[in-house]
């Protein structure tokens, strides 16, 4: 049963699940492209600003845009595969938690000692 939570928008633009569960391939996918697009691009706004400042010639603007936007691009994506990664070490440590304390209830209503005698 999923609770219904509601995030905060920059939430939901970059990791929008809860963490109980590790991410399937489609949802790291999402993860990864919007850390991938997000930062970039607001990145990116800042050399647009100066270009509209400076009036820069149509060559400058396009290596600036460029490298902020892919310099950007590649350091927040590689974040972004750490948060994907994190996110599932923690997920399964936490089920991995969850089925041993099940399992170590289950195991004190047992009766006899070691071997059921």
């Amino acid at each position: 049963m999923q609770k219904s939570t509601r995030y905060s928008p920059l939430r939901r633009i970059l990791f929008p699940y809860s963490g109980e569960d590790a991410l399937t391939l489609k949802q790291s996918l999402r993860v990864l492209l919007a850390w991938m697009l997000f930062f970039p691009l607001t990145m990116s706004i800042f050399p647009l600003l100066l270009i509209i400042l400076y009036s820069y010639p149509l060559q400058r603007i396009v290596w600036l845009f460029l490298f902020a936007f892919l310099s950007g691009f590649f350091v927040f994506g590689s974040l972004g595969v750490l948060v994907v990664v994190i996110n599932n070490m923690s997920a399964h440590i936490r089920q991995a938690k969850k089925f041993t304390s099940v399992g170590n209830r289950n195991a004190s209503k047992a009766s006899g000692d070691r071997y059921g005698s």
